[in-house]
């Protein structure tokens, strides 16, 4: 039974594995031109960054996805790798499942030299990604909270649980990303209406 009274809840961090996954999406050239142009387009309408953790020189709304449709064709080809990742990786057919995943965030960010982002999770999504459009050599790693890090490149995707910390110290280079966020929701076959028989 609900009560007002304060519940006490105690934390405790536990070692454990977590896994990132990579791909290399070059091949996908006009998804990736697409998604460039995107961004420039949001720039160029509100060159104002979004205020985050992220300080960059800009950082487009969370909600990019529905202001062009020029992510579109990137965002499917990301949906169907997580789903990938779900049945290969992580022993979840989420088609068996009755469930899908939809990108919920998206956003583009241009980091120039100095730029960074403070350690942060993107706790509830269940996936998390960045996908560089652009990585100078020297553009500083995707760093998590176990001391890993993965060193950009052009087209390289990074696919990792939204829970993970992660972060991106001082770029000595310049690197453009589409972030993005997906959650899962019940398959639309599961949410249609059924329909009444005719027997």
């Amino acid at each position: 039974m609900p009560t007002t009274d304060p519940m006490i809840v105690t934390q405790r961090l536990i070692p454990a594995q977590m896994p990132i996954f990579t791909c290399n999406l070059s091949a996908h050239t006009e998804a990736l031109r697409l998604a460039r142009e995107a961004i420039d387009d949001l720039r160029a309408a509100d060159p104002n960054p979004l205020t985050s953790n992220v300080k960059s020189v800009y950082v487009s709304p969370y909600s990019s996805q529905y202001l062009t449709p020029k992510f579109g064709p990137l965002s499917e080809i990301i949906l169907h790798i997580a789903r990938h990742v779900s049945k290969t990786f992580l022993s979840a057919n989420m088609e068996a499942l009755g469930l899908d995943y939809f990108v919920k965030d998206c956003w583009g960010i241009i980091y120039e030299q100095a730029d960074h982002t403070i350690p942060h999770n993107h706790y509830p999504a269940e996936l998390s990604c960045s996908l560089y459009l652009e990585a100078e050599p020297n553009c500083a790693p995707l760093g998590f909270d176990n001391g890993f890090s993965v060193q950009p490149e052009p087209g390289l995707l990074v696919m990792f649980p939204g829970i993970l910390t992660h972060y991106v110290p001082p770029t000595p280079g310049r690197r453009v990303v589409v972030a993005m966020n997906m959650f899962k929701k019940a398959h639309a076959k599961l949410l249609a209406p059924k329909s009444e028989s005719s027997d």
